[in-house]
């Protein structure tokens, strides 16, 4: 069960970093976001929008 989670986890972080990196937004924050919210942070990484 608990590496079901990490497995979990860790592809909601690597979505994350996909999705900020095309939309060139912050990918740190929100590879972090996929750490703390996991597949939840994901629908809001589409919303991201590209850095400064």
């Amino acid at each position: 069960m608990i590496y079901a989670l990490i497995v979990l986890t860790l592809a909601s972080m690597y979505a994350c970093y996909r999705i900020a990196a095309s939309r060139q937004a912050n990918v740190r924050f929100w590879v972090f976001m996929g750490l703390l919210f996991g597949p939840f942070a994901i629908p809001f990484a589409f919303l991201a929008k590209p850095k400064a």
